[in-house]
């Protein structure tokens, strides 16, 4: 009987782990080298979060970031049954950091479209569907590339790429998969995603989806983020929810 009730505490502790694994309210902070930044976007400073899905983003994640350059929202900001309240709240706090830049995710198809680019829109913050968004500081510029979620068919590199005026770039896209697309001359130096939550639930190496953090492509440096909240079950295991405060250096 004994060790029924260890097994029944050993569980139970699991789960609480898990929750809090879920619940986490962390940043990270990286500076990552672009070979093509220009001067003067040295030290230029990126909030990036995604798979937002049903959390509120908490004020913790403000105070250690302060301010940013911008924040870039990288999809799943919603699911089904999230209120376009929580959306406007959500925007609301992030927008106190920097302006606000938004990605579709698979996720956010889940819920009326249209009303979700409103209030989007309505709080003061960019949507970027395959277009580019060029940022200048004293006569230099730098393109933010946002791409459609690939898994459902609406991404296109392509005509993202058409509105990009620089040859330091951006990308910023929900599914990692896009890492795949890209060619050498596309331009493109950064690639921020989310999408996997880092497998959500690993032991060890193994996990059902790719692991969180920085990979180093042919031809750009990809981050693919844990993301910060969790889908189906609210339970992390082996990887923890992230933001991350991104500083770009040349």
């Amino acid at each position: 009987m004994i060790f029924f009730y260890l097994f029944t505490l050993a569980g139970i502790s699991l789960l609480l782990y898990m929750y809090i694994e879920a619940h986490r309210n962390r940043v990270i902070y990286d500076s990552i080298r672009i070979s093509k930044l220009p001067k003067s976007f040295e030290n230029y400073k990126i909030f990036f979060i995604s798979d937002v899905h049903k959390r509120i983003v908490s004020e913790k994640i403000i105070k250690k970031s302060g301010e940013a350059d911008l924040v870039v929202i990288g999809g799943d900001l919603v699911e089904k049954g999230v209120s376009m309240k929580k959306v406007e709240d959500n925007i609301k706090r992030l927008s106190t950091m920097g302006p606000v830049f938004f990605v579709w995710g698979n996720n956010d198809y889940d819920v009326d479209t249209k009303q979700l680019s409103s209030t989007i829109e309505n709080e003061g913050a960019t949507i970027l569907d395959n277009t580019t968004f060029s940022i200048k500081r004293n006569d230099e510029i730098i393109d933010l590339v946002g791409v459609n979620d690939t898994s459902l068919g609406f991404a296109s590199l392509e005509d993202a790429l058409k509105e990009s005026r620089s040859s330091c770039r951006i990308l910023i896209s929900h599914n990692p998969d896009i890492s795949k697309r890209i060619s050498s001359e596309d331009n493109i130096q950064l690639v921020l995603t989310g999408h996997t939550h880092g497998g959500q639930i690993r032991i060890g190496p193994l996990g059902i989806a790719k692991r969180g953090g920085w990979y180093d492509e042919l031809t750009h440096t990809l981050l693919v983020s844990n993301g910060y909240g969790a889908t189906h079950l609210p339970l992390r295991l082996g990887a923890p929810s992230q933001t991350h405060l991104i500083t770009l250096v040349r």
